[in-house]
């Protein structure tokens, strides 16, 4: 008993040495209702009285007498705010900002107009590349594996030089199949797929890839007919898109049809959805890769040659990320290994992301359309800069306004307004002006979309541009960010303001200080403005010099007629009957416009090999183009059953082997080797530019070609009535090829588009130029005005006092000439020095920049600055002083 009693009588101790306590649920009702500034105080006190009655009166009297202490506080001093309620004081309060905001925007027009003008179409230029991000962004996503979608590149290094290419070899494709873990799938493709499909008697041009059965296992192409698994998986199969399946078959069941391409017949297993927009790649077909596999059409040689890398591509699918070091370690081993075969080569492997495939515009042998990191960079930093300068225009224009607007702060502040209700009035404001803005910039957008489109074919194939609700989600979003960014420094500004020193005196205002910022705002805008105009103004030349340099041979009137499989001297026979037609000859390319085909050469009697471009043609290449012959003669024609015996190098390959001491005469009768192949030299042809001007002259060979090899016919026209003559081309064609339509360009016309690229950035970079000096012009046009009408009694006052009305807008004009003065002296030289040691650096043939180019931008910007400071200063030194001074 006495054993059992002992823990009981422990624990009844134990709970009379716990201190009472008030009710749980009285003391979380106190802190839920109560005011959190007074919570900790009440709270304590009402414990300690709880306390004393405990002592006095016992628990159970103490706990109802806090019941009732809790009830009796519950006072309006004491009860919390409601949430809800101040919600609906910051609703309040956001409706008085914007109706405040309206009244200040529809009392300064002249000034609101100027913001809301630069600001929409600054922010036009946003909207677009916004756009085109997003559509870049967007690419590929509708394949669901698309965050787990590697392609293989492969770096290809030799003689010094590299090159990054999106393909692959076949053998590189199969190796990592068989050898490295991590990697769940692994598809083929395989480039050059085109023919034409015969249905009857119906002929249609088609093309696209060759692709292994596990194509539809790493990509998201849905078929709305066939099973994905099998469909490439026999030779000869053939899966079609639905709109290649209505061209070929109609209405008709396109399953299980046979299609005859060239001399070989498939069979179509598949119909496939056609190809979204946004996608890097694009085809009418997919042809199954055991078909190459199975009759070896190999084009490149050996189809399992590590170094045919020119024409596959190769996909992988990497289920975790964490994996991806792993991988790239095993394919830098498989190229270690497979590397120690090759001599002065080096062949590397690397791992690109779907996501990336789109920005990578300086990749060789690209599946589809995309575009420099780089060039994306600039746009974007342009249209930057473009966008700040309106927001300049804001910042000076609202601190020059602060002397108007200072009484107005004051009295703000002198009723209650503390600064945070300042800063949120002058944000809200710009916030809105910038909404503003947008609606006038969507407008802009709309007309400028197709413009900029059209700036380029490649833009329309690589975006679209189109609308989505995520899109103009995202114009909002730069609005905004736009608004914040130009009223944050005003808001700062006037939330500082002394509210009794501007009520007592207003000129006491510390304004002057911004003058400097004010200055420097403007000095900013006109540097950037003039750098852009000059860039222009360079760039233009330069591209033009590009077309009219003398590349060492003529192009005038020669049109430029792709075979596409037609037999040259079929077409040649018939084109021979135009009496328009003065002469025509044949290549395998077509030289100067960025094209290029290479091969190796053997110097005979060092031994000594080296790679050089070369061009197949026939005898009348050389006359026809006015090509000049240094020493020796012109190929002879020859049949083609006759075995390749001469070639005609360029000056380059003799400096190159040292051949003949350079000598071009002596040269002759030296022979090389080419693809096992000893040829004679015949001809020294003076240097020529085969590549582009961004490169240099590189060692050149010219050999006679088969009929089966050219891959143009090049016209020599001469003709009154071009249309006519163009139109008696096409018909001859026509009767050679009823299927393809003619494929015909001029040479000059071919140089133009080679440099298109440079076309296009000039007239980005013009287009923003003239936004961003009409922006600036804008903006000090509105600070003349602002300055003369503050001047005004000033002005009167000289006038009075004998004062010319030229001397006055001397007076008034000084101040900015001298910020363009100084605009001037940042812009040239750095646009100078950006030229002549930066980009034209990258061209190896170019005009060097002249004065005349430098300064007919700073003419232009100070005459347009001119006009906008004339304006206003010759109408104020114009005014009547008896007017002007009579209220003083």
């Amino acid at each position: 008993m006495g054993e059992n009693s002992g823990p009981c009588s422990e624990t009844r101790m134990k709970q009379k040495d716990i201190p009472p306590t008030p009710p749980a649920w009285a003391t979380r009702w106190l802190q839920w209702y109560c005011r959190p500034e007074i919570l900790e105080d009440l709270e304590g006190d009402l414990h300690e009285y709880f306390d004393r009655n405990v002592k006095a009166k016992g628990v159970r009297r103490a706990r109802f007498i806090y019941i009732l202490d809790v009830l009796k506080f519950f006072r309006i001093y004491t009860v919390r705010r409601p949430q809800f309620l101040n919600l609906i004081i910051q609703w309040i309060m956001i409706g008085s900002y914007i109706k405040t905001s309206g009244r200040s925007i529809v009392r300064n027009k002249l000034f609101s107009a100027i913001n809301i003008i630069g600001l929409a179409i600054s922010m036009s230029v946003g909207l677009l590349v916004i756009s085109f991000l997003s559509d870049l962004l967007s690419y590929d996503s509708f394949h669901e594996k698309k965050a787990e979608i590697y392609r293989v590149n492969t770096t290809d290094e030799r003689n010094g030089n590299s090159s990054t290419l999106a393909t692959s070899s076949v053998k590189a494709g199969k190796s990592i199949r068989e050898t490295i873990t991590g990697i769940e799938d692994v598809t083929l493709m395989r480039r050059g797929f085109d023919g034409d499909a015969a249905i009857g008697e119906n002929v249609f041009p088609i093309g696209g890839f060759w692709a292994d059965d596990a194509f539809f296992t790493v990509f998201t192409f849905p078929l709305v007919q066939g099973n994905a698994h099998t469909a490439l998986k026999e030779p000869y199969s053939l899966v079609i898109t639905e709109t290649t399946a209505r061209k070929l078959f109609g209405n008709t069941n396109a399953l299980g049809q046979s299609v005859k391409i060239g001399s070989d017949t498939y069979a179509v297993t598949g119909v496939m959805k056609d190809i979204p927009k946004l996608s890097h790649m694009h085809f009418d077909v997919l042809v199954s890769f055991s078909t190459i596999e199975t009759t070896k059409a190999d084009q490149d040689g050996d189809l399992m040659n590590w170094e045919s890398i020119y024409s596959n591509y190769t996909y992988i699918t990497i289920p975790d990320k964490k994996d991806i070091p792993t991988i790239q370690a095993g394919l830098n081993k498989l190229a270690a290994t497979e590397n120690t075969a090759l001599q002065n080569r080096q062949i590397q492997l690397e791992l690109m992301t779907l996501a990336e495939i789109p920005f990578q515009g300086n990749l060789g042998n690209p599946i589809g359309p995309s575009i420099n990191k780089i060039a994306l960079w600039i746009l974007g930093g342009l249209s930057a800069v473009v966008i700040l300068s309106a927001c300049f225009n804001y910042t000076n224009l609202s601190i020059a306004r602060s002397l108007r607007r200072s009484r107005e702060v004051g009295i703000r502040k002198v009723i209650g307004a503390r600064r945070s209700h300042v800063l949120g009035q002058f944000m809200a404001e710009s916030v809105i002006i910038a909404l503003l803005a947008l609606s006038v910039s969507f407008l802009l957008f709309l007309a400028l979309r197709t413009q900029f489109l059209l700036l380029a074919p490649q833009l329309q194939e690589l975006v679209s541009l189109q609308l989505t609700l995520q899109l103009v989600g995202w114009f909002i979003v730069l609005a905004i960010v736009v608004g914040l960014a130009s009223g944050i420094l005003p808001a700062l500004f006037f939330a500082r303001i002394n509210a009794i020193r501007v009520l007592k005196d207003v000129s006491s205002m510390q304004v002057f200080r911004h003058v400097t910022l004010r200055k420097a705002l403007i000095v900013v805008q006109y540097t950037f403005s003039l750098i852009f105009i000059t860039t222009t103004i360079i760039g233009y030349n330069q591209y033009k010099s590009f077309l009219t340099f003398d590349l060492g041979f003529t192009t005038e009137n020669i049109l430029n007629i792709n075979l596409n499989g037609v037999n040259s001297d079929q077409l040649a026979k018939e084109l021979e009957e135009l009496p328009e037609v003065t002469g025509i000859s044949r290549s395998l390319m077509v030289t100067s416009l960025g094209s290029i085909y290479g091969t190796q050469i053997k110097y005979s009697a060092t031994n000594d090999s080296a790679g050089v471009w070369i061009n197949r043609v026939d005898e009348n290449f050389l006359p026809l183009h006015k090509h000049e012959l240094l020493a020796g003669r012109n190929l002879h024609a020859k049949p083609d059953s006759t075995e390749e015996s001469e070639v005609i190098v360029n000056e380059q390959v003799l400096k190159r082997f040292n051949i003949a001491n350079r000598n071009p005469a002596r040269a002759l009768g030296e022979e090389i080797i080419l693809e096992n192949k000893k040829l004679t030299i015949v001809g020294v042809l003076k240097d020529f530019h085969y590549g582009t001007l961004m490169n240099d002259i590189e060692p050149l060979i010219i050999c006679y070609a088969t009929s089966k090899t050219y891959g143009y016919l090049n016209v020599k026209i001469a003709s009154h009535d071009l249309p006519a003559t163009l139109a008696s081309i096409d018909k001859a064609w026509h009767k050679l090829d009823k299927v393809h339509p003619l494929d015909a360009r001029f040479y000059d016309d071919q140089i133009q588009e080679a440099y298109n690229q440079f076309s296009v950035m000039v007239k980005v970079i013009g287009f923003l130029s003239f936004l961003a000096v009409g922006i600036a012009s804008m903006g000090l046009f509105g600070m003349v005005v602002f300055t003369a009408e503050t001047r005004l009694k000033e002005i009167s006052i000289r006038k009075v006092l004998g004062a010319s009305e030229m001397g006055l807008m001397y007076l008034l004009s000084r101040g900015f000439l001298v910020l363009l003065i100084i605009s001037a002296l940042v812009a040239l030289p750095a646009t100078y020095l950006l030229f002549d040691r930066v980009i034209l650096t990258k061209f190896a043939y170019h005009q060097p920049v002249g004065i005349g180019e430098l300064f007919t931008g700073l003419l232009i910007v100070i005459a347009l600055a001119g006009i906008m400071i004339s304006s206003q200063t010759l109408k104020v030194a114009k005014s009547n002083p008896a007017t002007v001074l009579k209220s003083e």
